[in-house]
């Protein structure tokens, strides 16, 4: 298959919107931890604080390496395409794969932070459950406990 101009081009817009996702992610993080790190000033002892802050130390490190991977994509793409503009096609070839392969470990990356972001937010589901649990609120119902005769279903 001939790698031509275009091919790489291709890539320019995905790669764009992926680092404007990155960098969404991380905006949203630092905000989430500049307030996380507020209520710890508040109370430090709070366990869920704590639990937060390890999962949000990952993520902000798997951030930095899903971006720094997503710019070598990006610019091992305009590598390929200066090489291809200079008919070096065997270098051009190369080049291109190497980005694509820096693509796939950011994107690879993602999926792992993603999980991790799924497990913060059942941290802060398992505190809620557990403030209904003890709140005499109407959604008591919802967390019914098989061994709490009050509760009726």
């Amino acid at each position: 298959m001939e790698l031509e101009l275009s091919t790489p081009a291709l890539l320019f817009s995905a790669i764009t919107l992926l680092m404007l996702a990155y960098t969404n992610r991380f905006l949203a993080m630092a905000s989430l931890i500049r307030g996380l790190n507020e209520r710890y000033r508040e109370n430090p002892e709070e366990v869920l604080l704590l639990e937060q802050l390890k999962n949000l130390r990952k993520r902000v490190h798997m951030i930095k390496n899903m971006q720094i991977f997503g710019v070598v994509s990006f610019l091992l793409c305009v590598i390929c395409m200066f090489l291809i503009y200079q008919e070096f096609k065997m270098a051009a070839n190369v080049i291109f794969m190497l980005s694509m392969i820096s693509l796939l470990i950011s994107l690879f990356i993602s999926l792992m932070e993603i999980n991790l972001s799924t497990k913060a937010l059942n941290i802060e589901l398992g505190d809620m459950e557990e403030s209904f649990k003890q709140s005499k609120g109407p959604f008591k119902f919802m967390f019914k406990d098989s061994k709490d005769p009050s509760i009726k279903s």
